[in-house]
């Protein structure tokens, strides 16, 4: 290139000259090798909650959103409008109109508080969900958390063919020539924001992908994240498969380990091949001892209370009740045994009485719990049970019960203390998307689960925990949250280990495009209260998120039966907070002049760490000078004036790491953070408006 270079500098026409040199940097800025795909029309978004005024870009409610207009006056219920397309002038209703943010032009988003549920009132960890189209969601977490992000899990739309996924708000389906195209540059505009994101020394980006995309998404994957090391894993996720026409049953799905800086797979507990749902080390049949005591000593008169009737079905053989410790006067023939059933008491072959091993009080407990079972003899029935030693492993972990004999003995694992390196091809029941995604999510949400193909809880957990169990604190994003699983794995490993992990989930509000037609059958449109409230991140994202949290589903009702590899019961909930945002868009006037701080308080919140509830200014009040939260440990200087006094404030004041000064002037922010003793300070609304000016997430 550079011999050609110099060739070029050799022709005398300065105008032929500079014609080749511009073909040949065209020529030069082409893919040579990689993926290559179709531009297409750049992606906008519909701002329902943004006002129609003089100037601004709409579009039609429910038409195409790359037919724009642009407001020129508005005159009483009408709004005169500039055709971008044809340049003619139309005249359209002011109820027909929403506002458009085109892609590449600068946005300055805020969050507006939804609902909030605290089930951890002294916990300053506060999970979030917002709400919005995921490409300005990501610019907006660059301004907040460039490079401080740990894990990025995301499960984008597979791109089968269905028309389950939008391009510039318009279905892709089957019938689309150019749907891998779209498909391509619509991630590849959210990987690349979603890399500012990562922590560049150690952070990993986890993508699940099926057979149909898996190739596109990998030569992705090396050209945005050269530097990375990259490993794609199998998972069965569907044993029994799914029936496709003269093609393989598929049962798998893939995933993407994108591991950066210092991020590498650690050994772990799990090789994730395995059949059982846990740590699996060497099985054992557990052993069971005589429930009858044996030693010369341990005759029925040396101790009353542990001669009683124990009563056996005579069919099944179980074990059904525990009676009454008899008197020394009573004999066996006193016993009043219920119909079709045995007792069994503490005699040898020979007929002398001994005792039994426990009180009637404890062996209650023992039988109730599992413990204990009868053995059909010849001669009757011996009582076997599993001592103390062995019940405290079982109930603190270091034994796992994965079954039981026809017999009535349990059987079961020691944890393997032993690490591998997890395989590439993960097996474990636990990841079947049936059982542990659509059932759960059922269960939580009474029954309808108007979502297609939820992952399964404990596939996500897996994944995260090989990622994170060595940063108990990570921060975790998922921009294409859906159902809202991943917060749910955070909130359980979070409870296994006594981690603070963080989580942040995005999803749009998009209803189906069956329930879409529907509602436009009955004159609803997109931004209408009937439309909103069926989309997915009303509908379904928070109240799974609400209910997983509070232990209950939907209706109110506690949720049954406990968490995979614990005694964990799903009805006590997580000792966790999360906060529901919608994203919002302000005018760069009125921020710039100061008017719309209750409306950025969110974000500062959420820039600071999101500690303890997001703070709230009284509409009604004035906005103070100052205010100084410690339990959200932040504080905002809003009056240059009243410094002196914040600072005093500021300084007998523990735990404050973030604070947020209003000035114009660079140099007196300068001089005011050099006496404050704080890790983080940040000048508004300059860094804010900065950060968003260009907007385009290049």
């Amino acid at each position: 290139m550079a011999a050609l270079n110099d060739l070029i500098a050799q022709i005398q026409d300065a105008d032929l000259r500079g014609r080749i040199q511009q073909e040949v940097d065209k020529l030069n800025k082409q893919k040579k090798f990689g993926l290559v795909w179709e531009d297409h029309i750049p992606e906008a978004t519909l701002l329902y909650d943004v006002p129609v005024k003089r100037g601004k870009v709409v579009a039609v409610r429910g038409g195409d959103i790359n037919d724009l207009y642009l407001v020129q006056s508005i005159e009483g219920d009408q709004a005169v409008c500039l055709s971008k397309a044809s340049k003619e002038t139309v005249n359209l209703p002011m109820s027909s109109l929403v506002c458009v943010a085109q892609f590449g032009e600068a946005i300055y988003p805020y969050l507006q508080p939804v609902d909030t549920v605290c089930n951890a009132p002294d916990s300053d960890l506060w999970h979030t969900l917002i709400e919005a189209d995921n490409y300005h969601a990501l610019q907006l977490l660059e301004y907040l958390y460039a490079g401080k992000v740990d894990c990025i899990y995301i499960d984008p739309p597979y791109n089968t063919g269905a028309r389950d996924w939008k391009y510039n708000n318009d279905y892709v389906d089957g019938s689309d020539s150019y749907r891998h195209s779209k498909w391509l540059s619509m991630m590849e505009k959210r990987l690349r924001l979603a890399k500012k994101l990562l922590n560049p020394k150690d952070s990993v980006l986890i993508v699940t992908i099926d057979e149909k995309e898996y190739l596109h998404l990998g030569c992705l994957l090396e050209e945005i994240f050269p530097e990375a090391r990259m490993q794609m894993i199998s998972s069965i996720i569907k044993p029994e498969g799914t029936q496709r026409r003269n093609e393989f049953s598929r049962t798998n799905e893939f995933i993407y380990f994108v591991m950066l800086g210092n991020k590498y797979v650690s050994p772990y507990t799990n090789d994730m091949v395995s059949d059982s749902l846990f740590e699996t080390g060497d099985s054992i049949s557990l052993t069971y001892k005589n429930f009858r005591r044996t030693d010369s000593n341990s005759v029925r008169t040396a101790r009353p209370n542990q001669f009683y009737p124990i009563f056996v079905d005579k069919k099944s053989g179980e074990i059904i009740s525990v009676g009454d410790v008899m008197t020394p006067e009573q004999k066996q023939s006193d016993v009043v045994v219920p119909e079709g059933q045995i007792a069994v008491f503490p005699v040898r072959n020979s007929g002398q009485e001994m005792l039994w091993r426990r009180t009637p009080e404890a062996f209650s407990k023992t039988v109730a719990a599992g413990y204990a079972y009868a053995q059909k003899t010849n001669d009757g029935y011996l009582i076997k049970y599993l001592s103390s030693h062995l019940i405290k492993q079982i109930e603190d972990g270091s034994i796992i019960i994965t079954g039981r004999k026809e017999s009535g003995e349990l059987i079961g694992h020691y944890m393997s203390d032993k690490l591998t390196m997890p395989k590439t091809v993960w097996t474990l029941k636990s990841h079947n998307a049936r059982d542990y995604g659509s059932l759960v999510l059922k269960r939580l949400l009474g029954g309808e689960i108007r979502f297609s193909f939820p992952k399964s809880l404990y596939a996500v957990a897996d994944s995260l925990k090989l990622m994170t169990m060595d940063k108990p604190n990570a921060l975790i994003l998922d921009f294409f949250a859906g159902s809202g699983t991943t917060l749910h794995a955070v909130n359980l490993l979070n409870a296994e280990d006594g981690g603070h992990r963080r989580c942040i989930m995005v999803t749009n509000n998009e209803v189906s495009a069956e329930e879409a037609k529907t509602l436009t059958a009955k004159g609803y449109k997109p931004g209408d209260e009937e439309w909103e409230r069926l989309g997915i991140a009303r509908y379904v994202t928070w109240p799974r998120t609400v209910c997983a949290i509070e232990g209950h589903d939907v209706n109110g009702q506690p949720l049954k039966g406990n968490y995979l590899g614990s005694d964990r019961p799903m009805a006590d909930g997580f000792k966790a907070n999360a906060a529901f945002f919608k994203l919002g868009f302000l005018d760069k006037t009125a921020v710039s002049l100061g008017r719309q701080f209750r409306e950025l308080l969110p974000l500062l919140w959420l820039k600071a760490g999101a500690h303890g509830p997001c703070p709230t200014v009284d509409v009604d009040e004035p906005v103070p000078p100052y205010m100084i939260w410690p339990e959200n440990k932040m504080a905002v200087l809003n009056s240059e004036v009243h410094y002196a006094a914040f600072a005093e404030q500021l300084s007998q004041t523990d735990g404050i790491e973030t604070v947020y000064i209003v000035t114009g002037s660079e140099a007196g922010y300068r001089e005011m953070i050099a006496r404050l003793n704080v890790p983080n300070t940040y000048q508004l609304y300059r860094d804010y408006l900065d950060n968003f000016r260009i907007g385009t997430g290049r």
